[in-house]
């Protein structure tokens, strides 16, 4: 199944997602949704909060980056938890499916050290560096309620509030099945 994807604006992109249960019914199909619905997209990860639902659970795929460190890279992070990020902070354009249209430059660390368990329920804790690292840190940072916006400079946030508001307005364009939040409603 493929669910629209939320956008900037829905209330569920900046809280901090609540823990799932490993044993949860609908797990193992909520992943091969999340896993379709990127696939659907064109992206490269997906955060459950960007379906609507408020859960520690992001799917990655970054494989189609191009990048030969890369190949193999799908993988299920299941209430993941941030043990440590290290490493010089690095830019690199980032885009993100909740708000369509818009990519701008952040800076993250080159490493992160993640604790987590994957679709089995196997527990793991593993140090992920270069563009994986970016493309995880994107999506956990989902889970804590932060998008990459947030960490652009006030100018930076100046010069694009014109696209920000045409999303905010339902008036932005996707190429995926896309959920605007009604005027009045945020």
């Amino acid at each position: 199944m493929i669910y629209p994807i939320v956008a900037l604006g829905n209330p569920v992109l900046k809280e901090r997602a609540s823990e799932i249960e490993l044993n949860h019914p609908e797990l193992k199909t909520l992943i091969n949704d999340m896993f379709e619905t990127m696939y659907n997209a064109s992206g490269v990860g997906l955060a459950a909060p960007q379906i609507g639902k408020s859960i520690r659970l992001f799917v990655i795929d970054a494989e189609p980056m191009d990048e030969e460190k890369l190949k193999g890279a799908k993988m299920v992070f299941i209430n993941p938890l941030r043990v440590e990020e290290e490493g010089e902070p690095w830019p690199y354009e980032e885009g993100c499916l909740s708000i369509p249209g818009i990519r701008e430059a952040v800076k993250r660390p080159e490493k992160i050290t993640i604790q987590y368990h994957d679709e089995t329920g196997n527990s793991h804790k593993r140090t992920f560096e270069g563009m994986l690292a970016r493309v995880i840190q994107h999506e956990y940072d989902h889970l804590e309620g932060k998008l990459f916006i947030d960490y652009l400079s006030p100018f930076r946030k100046k010069l694009i509030q014109n696209k920000l508001n045409d999303i905010l307005k339902a008036k932005a364009k996707a190429e995926y099945p896309i959920r605007f939040i009604p005027q009045g409603k945020r």
